[in-house]
C-alpha cells in the first residue's frame, strides 16, 4: 500500500508538469484568449489532465492514510504534500469560476515546487507521538492546510498581476522586489537540487553537541548532516572526516541542522538565478512578462481578492479556533506562544489587515498584489523556517 501511494504522488506529479505546458499553450492565441480557456483545446486538455493528476493525489493521501493507520499529516513530507494537493484543489475550484488558463500557468507550478520540496524530507511511517494520536490532528491540520492553500491562490493571481502590470524596462523599487520575489522562489528549487545531488553522492556529517540543557549528545545522540556544514550545533564536534568544515556554531534553541538546510538553499537558489541572468540576459519578471501579455488586470485583481475572502475564515478556524481546542486538550492550556502559534496568529493578523486594507481603504490593483505576495511570503515562513530553524512545541513535525 505505501509502494502504491509513492507511485500515485509520482503520477500526480507527472500529471502537474504536463498540465503547465497545455495551459501555456491555451494562453497563446491572441484571438481566444479573452474567452475562457474551456473554449480552446489545450485549456480544456490541461483541465482534464490536472483532474487527473489532482484525484491520483487524493488516491495517493488515501492510500497512505490506510497503510499507517492514521491520517498523513504527522510529518513535513505529509503535510507538505497534502498542502499542495489542496493549492491544486483551490486552483480547480477557482477556475471552474473564473476560467482563466493564465492562473494554472502559474499555480501548478508552485504546487509542484511544494510537492518537490516535500519529496526531500524522510518518507518513513512512524508511529504517532502521544499529544498527535487525537481526531482533532485531522481536523486542525487538514482544516488550517486547506485555508492557507486558498490564501496561496491570491499569491499566484497577486504575482501574475505585478508581471504584468510591472514595467520591467526601468530599474526601480517595483522591479527589484519583483526580482527579490522571483530569487526566493528559485531558492525552493536550489533545495531541491542541492538535496538530489547530495543524497546522490551518499554525503554525510557528523557531530556531536551539547544540547540547552548541557548535555552532550553522542553516540546514538549525534546529529547527522546530509549538506555541506556551513553551521554547526552548539559546541559541536565534527566526528566524521568531511571535505567541509562549518564556518559557525549557533544556539542550542536553534536547529542547526535545519538552518544548515535553509542557508545551502540560498546558496543553491543564487547559483541558479545568476546562471538563468547570464544565459537570458535579463530579470526574471521580464522573461515571464510575455505570459500574461492578453490578461485582464482587473480580473486577476478580483481572483486575488476572492481567494483572500474565502480562505481567511476557513484558515481562522483551523489555525486558531481548532488549534487552540486542541491545545486545551492536550496540553491543558490553550495558548502556550509557541513559535507555530506565534506565526499562526502573525498570518492571521495579516490577512485580517488585508481584507481591512481593501475593503475601508480602497487598497486594489498594485497595493493588494504586493500583500498578496507578503502573505504568501509569511505562510512559507511558518511552514519552512519555524518548522525547520526554531525549536518548540511543534518540533515533533
Amino acid at each position: 500500500m505505501v509502494e502504491l501511494s509513492g507511485h500515485l504522488l509520482f503520477i500526480s506529479f507527472i500529471c502537474y508538469l504536463i498540465a503547465v505546458g497545455f495551459f501555456g499553450g491555451a494562453i497563446r492565441s491572441p484571438s481566444t484568449s479573452h474567452l475562457p480557456s474551456t473554449y480552446n483545446r489545450p485549456g480544456t486538455i490541461a483541465m482534464f489532465i490536472t483532474l487527473f493528476g489532482f484525484f491520483a493525489q487524493l488516491g495517493y493521501f488515501i492510500t497512505r492514510w490506510i497503510a499507517s493507520d492514521h491520517a498523513p499529516l504527522s510529518n513535513l513530507f505529509e503535510f507538505m504534500t497534502f498542502f499542495g494537493m489542496m493549492l491544486v484543489g483551490a486552483f480547480i475550484l477557482l477556475f471552474m469560476i473564473y476560467r482563466t488558463a493564465v492562473l494554472g500557468l502559474f499555480t501548478l507550478p508552485i504546487a509542484l515546487l511544494i510537492i518537490a520540496y516535500a519529496n526531500m524530507f524522510p518518507k518513513d511511517i512512524n508511529p504517532l507521538v502521544p499529544s498527535l494520536r487525537s481526531y482533532w490532528l485531522q481536523i486542525h491540520v487538514t482544516t488550517a492546510a486547506i485555508g492557507e492553500a486558498i490564501l496561496s491562490i491570491s499569491f499566484a493571481a497577486s504575482l501574475i498581476y505585478l508581471i504584468k502590470t510591472i514595467d520591467q524596462t526601468k530599474r526601480n523599487k517595483q522591479t527589484w522586489w519583483m526580482e527579490f520575489v522571483m530569487f526566493c522562489l528559485i531558492c525552493i528549487v536550489g533545495f531541491i537540487a542541492c538535496s538530489t545531488v547530495f543524497a546522490l553522492t551518499g554525503y554525510t556529517s557528523t557531530f556531536k553537541w551539547i544540547d540547552k540543557h548541557g548535555i552532550e549528545q553522542k553516540g546514538d545522540h549525534v546529529l547527522v548532516y546530509h549538506l555541506p556544514p556551513v553551521i554547526a550545533p552548539h559546541q559541536g564536534e565534527l566526528v566524521t572526516a568531511a571535505p567541509f568544515k562549518p564556518v559557525i556554531a549557533v544556539s542550542p534553541y536553534i536547529n542547526a541542522n535545519k538552518l544548515n538546510t535553509v542557508i545551502c538553499s540560498i546558496i543553491s537558489g543564487m547559483i541558479i538565478y545568476w546562471f538563468i541572468r547570464l544565459i537570458a540576459r535579463k530579470r526574471i519578471g521580464a522573461l515571464l512578462k510575455p505570459l500574461t501579455k492578453h490578461i485582464h488586470a482587473d480580473l486577476i485583481d478580483e481572483i486575488s481578492y476572492r481567494s483572500v475572502l474565502i480562505g481567511f475564515p476557513i484558515f481562522t478556524l483551523g489555525a486558531l479556533i481548532f488549534a487552540m481546542i486542541w491545545a486545551q486538550i492536550a496540553w491543558t492550556k490553550y495558548w502556550s506562544w509557541d513559535p507555530k502559534e506565534d506565526w499562526a496568529l502573525i498570518t492571521w493578523l495579516f490577512y485580517a489587515v488585508f481584507l481591512h486594507l481593501r475593503l475601508s481603504r480602497g487598497w486594489q490593483g498594485e497595493k493588494s498584489a504586493w500583500l498578496g505576495v507578503i502573505g504568501f511570503a509569511i505562510i512559507m515562513f511558518n511552514l519552512m523556517i519555524v518548522n525547520l530553524v526554531i525549536v518548540g512545541l511543534h518540533s515533533y513535525a
